[in-house]
């Protein structure tokens, strides 16, 4: 096996360290995958191989030196046969288990994996790179796609309304059949028939004004030939010809990239170009640099009008910085980024120090919640008051499982006495304080998206600036936290929100979409709210171009400060949201709304509602 070591000037050295908080060392081994026989574009299956040499270089690299693993540039196709199979439990997915892992890094320190531009593509089901239990490590330089993505794109030829009978012309690389009258469309290892569609212009790839989830049927199919089909329950004026259509289920298997329990992570120039559930999935990470990661079609000759089936980025229970910047974020049928922690729910008190709580919801549960000395604090999931006080753990452990992997239950002990009130019949949420991180949001763009722009959840330090939100479709920017369906903690302290560009957004609704930047926590019982959730918010020097009312819509928030902000007023569509109000306010307390320009004129008493 041939290797080269690379030594580095001092102040290159230093650059590199401060880029990819690699270690002390001053030079790394290079290890070239062509000296294990992995060629590009051979269109063989590549999964044996690239597992075969992540072993071998595993093996042969001393503890604690530092690797580069270079893949030469060109296209490398993966199949779940002979892959490495893998079980994971990944948050805010499907827990289909083992999943075949096309590049599984794990256990590893201060490597970087180097893709030189190549191109991966992935065949099936599988999870295309995990990265796992690893310090100061790179990825950088490849893309990810699927040979037969799992949503099926077609365009609409004649809609006949009345009749309830419209013509699809489904995509040269989808693979379908007709069994009785029924539509299913497949690929290598999968077959279904989709639930839900959604509707894009033809050429601007923006999803179709007012026509949100699409209701489709495809029960009542008829095959016209020449890849036609005639398909009966479709009475959506919206669809006229040329439509564009991204059918789809609600499945979400395995995302693009995986990191769980990593230190220091990099991950530079890397596209992802389609994947069945998020892009990216990071849980239990500590410190996360994204820089010029990107959801996003192949560019503007690209024939497919969709490319994530969920988020493009996701981020649940970790702590440190994440920090995302100079990303394209474009047709994913989700947000383009979430970061939020995971509440439990108190289950039944074993005595004054002893709990057992649990996951919540269907697709986040099994990996580590918390860890011994973590700080927590209970929540009242009705009206979402937080307990006075925090906690630490003195121990916790799976309670239904022999271990974390797929435990849904943890029985957890604190160091002090808890509250009288944390029982399960008070409906009490447990919220990790310590697996909370900050966040900067900068230089991205977002577009022609699905549901939402961004997602932020986090008590630490938030700032969002120099994004651009282009046609999201739904809210720009939502600040949510719920800890009765999602799950998803939890209250903004600190968040700035500055020199962004918002372009018509809502031009569809979706769960959240009250305005613009919508300020949205779910609280079952507000009316019996006292105390605030969210507080220290900054909305500030940003730009609007919308064609309706809605810019600001906030619920129970203790400090806000809207300001130095410039709406601009289009005709780009007819306006139709329910809220007519610029600023539309629920138990919101200390707020400012000072020095913004409205062209056509604000008017107070009008424009703000307080409720």
């Amino acid at each position: 096996m041939k290797k080269q070591t690379i030594f580095l000037w001092p102040l290159v050295c230093c650059l590199f360290l401060l880029a990819s908080c690699a270690g002390k060392s001053t030079g790394k081994t290079v290890y070239n995958l062509a000296d294990y026989g992995i060629c590009p574009d051979t269109k063989e299956n590549i999964s044996p191989l690239i597992a075969k040499a992540i072993q071998d270089i595993r093996q042969e690299v001393p503890e604690g030196q530092e690797i580069t693993i270079l893949l030469p540039a060109g296209r490398y196709d993966f199949y779940p046969d002979q892959a490495t199979s893998r079980t994971y439990f990944v948050s805010n997915h499907d827990q289909p288990n083992p999943k075949a892992v096309g590049v599984a890094l794990e256990d590893m320190e201060g490597i970087t994996f180097d893709g030189q531009d190549a191109e991966l593509v992935f065949h099936g089901r599988m999870l295309p790179v995990s990265l796992l239990r690893s310090k100061n490590c790179t990825l950088k330089n490849f893309s990810i796609d699927f040979e037969q993505p799992h949503i099926t794109q077609a365009s609409v030829v004649t809609n006949d309304t009345k009749a309830g009978q419209i013509t699809l012309e489904l995509a040269p690389w989808v693979q379908y059949e007709i069994a009785g009258d029924t539509l299913y469309v497949k690929g290598e290892g999968w077959r279904h028939c989709p639930s839900s569609c959604i509707a894009f212009e033809p050429e601007t790839r923006r999803l179709v004004y007012n026509s949100s989830d699409v209701r489709m049927v495809l029960s009542k199919v008829k095959d016209l030939g020449g890849r036609k089909v005639l398909a009966e329950g479709w009475k959506n004026p919206l669809l006229v010809p040329g439509t564009v259509l991204a059918m789809r289920t609600w499945q979400r298997p395995a995302p693009g990239v995986f990191l769980s329990h990593n230190t220091n992570t990099v991950l530079k120039n890397i596209q992802v170009h389609y994947a069945e559930g998020m892009g990216l999935l990071a849980q239990v990470c500590d410190n996360i640099r994204l820089d010029s990661f990107s959801v996003c079609l192949k560019g503007k000759e690209d024939p497919r009008y969709f490319t994530t089936q969920a988020d493009a980025t996701h981020f649940s229970n970790c702590k440190g910085l994440i920090l995302s910047e100079n990303g394209l974020y474009e047709n994913m049928m989700d947000d383009a980024i979430n970061v939020h922690g995971v509440y439990l729910k108190v289950q039944q008190r074993i005595d004054e120090k002893t709990l057992l709580a649990s996951f919540e919801h269907a697709q986040s549960y099994g990996f580590d919640w918390g860890f011994a000395g973590d700080t927590v604090q209970f929540i009242r999931s009705k009206t979402m008051e937080l307990l006075d006080g925090t906690y630490q753990i003195a121990s916790i452990r799976p309670e239904d499982q022999n271990s974390v992997c797929g435990a849904k239950v943890f029985r957890i002990a604190f160091t002090q006495a808890l509250p009288a009130e944390v029982t399960p019949e008070q409906s009490i949420g447990v919220e990790n304080l310590t697996w909370t991180p900050e966040v900067v949001f900068a230089h991205n763009t977002i577009r022609h998206n699905r549901a939402r722009g961004s997602l932020f959840s986090t008590p630490k330090k938030t700032v969002v600036e120099n994004n651009l939100f282009d046609y999201t479709s739904g809210t720009a920017i939502l600040l949510c936290g719920d800890c009765n369906g999602w799950y998803e903690t939890g209250a903004c302290r600190d968040i700035v929100i500055r020199h962004n560009t918002f372009i018509n957004a809502l031009t569809n609704m979706f769960q959240f979409t009250n305005a613009v930047i919508s300020i949205y926590p779910e609280i079952p019982d507000l009316e019996h709210q006292e105390k605030y959730f969210h507080s220290g918010i900054v909305i500030e020097d940003n730009e609007f171009e919308t064609f309706d009312a809605p810019i600001l819509y906030a619920k129970s928030v203790d400090g806000l400060v809207f300001r130095h902000n410039t709406i601009h007023q289009n005709e780009a569509y007819p306006p139709f949201h329910w809220n007519k109000h610029r600023v539309l306010l629920e138990r919101v307390t200390n707020a400012t709304i000072e020095d913004n320009q409205f062209e056509g004129g604000f008017d107070p008493a009008n424009d703000i509602l307080q409720k």
